[in-house]
């Protein structure tokens, strides 16, 4: 139990530290714009594409109670195969939780506009959609989940 805890732990600080340490180059001043995809500076008061903004404070307390209970039962789940899928999930989450109460949104700095408008993101919200991806995988194929 004490192997799982730890690769846990050591993969939600990966993703944490890489994710801040990637937004400080934004919130110092980097930017870069091309045709294509530009890097900017966006503090995102919702959840994707801006939504549930209007929950305003309430929001990151929202999102740190799941953020808790997705711990909890991954935690409880025992089971080495979730341990590092869960602990990127949870990381990022708690990265742009983090952001709420520091910056009083989350900082999103891509922004894709090549064919079509998108949404601004940044790295833990890729990483939150690889480990739903990895999480929805073992659930949907038990066999790759052997623990």
């Amino acid at each position: 139990m004490a192997k799982l805890l730890i690769a846990m732990m050591l993969s939600m600080a990966g993703i944490f530290i890489v994710d801040q340490s990637i937004k400080t180059l934004f919130l110092d001043g980097y930017r870069f714009y091309s045709d294509y995809v530009d890097l900017i500076l966006v503090y995102n008061r919702g959840v994707a594409f801006s939504m549930f903004a209007f929950l305003g404070e309430w929001l990151k307390w929202l999102q740190l109670i799941l953020i808790v209970s997705v711990t909890a039962y991954i935690v409880n789940l025992r089971q080495s195969c979730y341990v590092i899928p869960g602990g990127i999930l949870v990381g990022a989450g708690f990265s742009n939780v983090y952001d709420r109460f520091i910056h009083g949104g989350v900082v999103d700095y891509v922004y894709y506009h090549w064919g079509f408008e998108f949404a601004v993101f940044n790295f833990a919200d890729v990483m939150i959609d690889i480990a739903v991806l990895w999480l929805l995988i073992l659930n949907l194929k038990p066999k790759f989940c052997k623990s």
